[in-house]
């Protein structure tokens, strides 16, 4: 199905001195100033009269109108595979599954397939023209739960400005290592670990992150925790919670193997909220915490 891409905008007297690829910028969020400064200066944004190139650091007028015109988007070279995928929702704009713990998202160094990315585009072959198959955010292989994809490009952008914008609501359930308090927030950035570089830290040369918390249920010196993200740093909630002396249960990156010998992060992706592409309708979904999860809880519950 072919898409309209094209943006024609008119600069207001409110954005008048601003530099060309922050004013759009402010009105295209959900670009990268990046690809917004790569598209000037290939000339996919140009004047609407005449057409000619504009320069990243032209300042802008009131009444200027630009056309923005972005180039397609790659076409994925990833394999359709025949695996299971927990399909929670789908319609012709957006998909929602349920990713099971142990599945990566998409392929990467040291896991060439196998992954949900292969899923998708077996159960859902019209998203093999978009980027990453559509899919607009992530989850750790070890961490499970809700992920929405985007079908069309138009839905794949409008997401993106949805998480740029912190208006996709993200919950999470977690069980901890000690007794958090009720509640609380971690607002700290997150960058790379200064000398692991698989790890993620909280560094002065991080990006902002805010996690927020609260203690859903404690059990001896576990507490069972909900988290709502406002940023979508890499391993932002296992991060945040060691920084501050709370390591998820069973993290092997960031805590300790947990009670009964749980192996990986009690992490779950439990409820997801957001603006449907097409409608404007908000959309929440929920989805129970997996089997080994709940019996964990279970078992601690009859821990003397």
């Amino acid at each position: 199905m072919s898409e309209e891409r094209h943006f024609l905008l008119e600069f207001s007297e409110a954005e008048a001195g601003l530099r060309m690829d922050q004013a759009l910028a402010r009105r295209l969020p959900q670009f990268s100033r990046t690809s917004l400064q790569l598209w000037l200066r290939s000339g996919h944004i140009t004047g609407a009269a005449d057409h000619g190139l504009l320069a990243p650091t032209a300042r802008v007028r009131a009444g200027d109108r630009v056309l923005v015109d972005p180039p397609p988007p790659p076409v994925t070279t990833v394999a359709p595979q025949n695996l299971p995928l927990r399909l929670v929702y789908s319609d012709e704009s957006v998909l929602v599954v349920d990713k099971p713990a142990g599945l990566t998202v998409h392929p990467g160094a040291g896991c060439p397939d196998g992954t949900l990315q292969n899923a998708l585009l077996y159960h859902a072959p019209d998203l093999a023209g978009l980027p990453r198959a559509g899919l607009v955010h992530r989850l750790d292989r070890d961490t499970s739960g809700l992920l929405v994809i985007a079908r069309t490009e138009a839905a794949r952008l409008h997401l993106i400005g949805q998480l740029k914008s912190r208006e996709m609501g993200r919950e999470y359930l977690a069980l901890v290592v000690g007794i958090l308090p009720a509640r609380g927030h971690v607002d700290a950035p997150i960058g790379r670990h200064p000398t692991a570089r698989t790890k993620m830290a909280v560094t002065s040369r991080g990006r902002p992150a805010r996690t927020d918390f609260e203690v859903v249920e404690r059990l001896g010196n576990i507490s069972l925790a909900r988290l709502r993200l406002h940023s979508g740093r890499t391993h932002q909630i296992r991060v945040h919670m060691a920084h501050i002396g709370f390591p998820l249960v069973g993290d092997p990156v960031y805590g300790r193997v947990g009670p009964g010998g749980f192996a990986r992060q009690a992490l779950h992706a439990a409820r997801l909220r957001f603006q449907h592409p097409r409608s404007g309708q908000t959309c929440v979904f929920e989805a129970p915490v997996p089997a080994d999860f709940a019996a964990l809880w279970a078992q601690l519950k009859e821990l003397p």
